[in-house]
């Protein structure tokens, strides 16, 4: 069954506030050297969300570190991310949370004779979703941004002891959590930007 990890908190606990460190999942067990029209995009989005990691990834020694020294590591409970933090951890040892799963990606409808590539039916349909609140009955970017603001207060509140949280998600989710936490104070100290087995780091500012 999934734990939270335990850690002796540090003598200076009273004094420091731990760290969050936002990590994207590794690689998925999909190609993106395919070109799609809408649907066949709605369609490649579904499997993404369902299927696990691509074989034969080791995650980055730096990352592996980075959770041994957090006192709770947390995961999305997409597959992705649950074999992802498998593999940092080395076990079962992190708390699965539902509420760190993506951000939907419902395409724009475009006439069904254009084909892209899903990298770029990716970043269209972010753009429609952020500013054109294209959501096709899913969760909106308002919705979103609530979810994101309620798991950082979440994450800053396991922190409060001094322990360092890790948290093993995904890429624009990890973005717009980044987002609530500078609004409530924090500041990203260090950063690998979003590709896949890359960190984000944040302290209390």
């Amino acid at each position: 069954m999934a734990h939270t990890l335990t850690a002796e908190p540090p003598a200076n606990a009273a004094a420091r506030q731990g760290s969050i460190t936002l990590i994207r999942h590794g690689e998925p067990a999909l190609s993106r050297k395919v070109l799609l029209n809408a649907e066949g995009y709605r369609n490649f989005w579904a499997q993404y969300e369902v299927l696990g990691l691509l074989p034969g990834q080791t995650p980055p020694t730096e990352l592996v570190a980075i959770v041994a020294a957090a006192g709770s590591v947390i995961s999305s409970t997409r597959l992705r991310s649950i074999e992802s933090a498998r593999a940092l951890t080395g076990g079962d040892t992190f708390v699965r949370d539902p509420m760190l799963i993506e951000a939907p990606l419902p395409p724009p409808r475009l006439l069904a004779f254009v084909r892209l590539s899903p990298r770029i039916w990716g970043f269209m349909a972010r753009f429609w979703w952020w500013f054109f609140n294209h959501h096709e009955g899913a969760e909106t970017r308002r919705q979103a941004e609530g979810r994101a603001d309620r798991a950082a207060a979440r994450l800053i509140e396991a922190t409060a002891s001094g322990q360092d949280v890790a948290v093993i998600a995904h890429g624009f989710f990890n973005f717009m959590i980044g987002r609530a936490l500078k609004r409530r104070g924090w500041k990203l100290a260090a950063s690998q930007g979003y590709k896949y087995w890359s960190m984000r780091r944040f302290h209390r500012a």
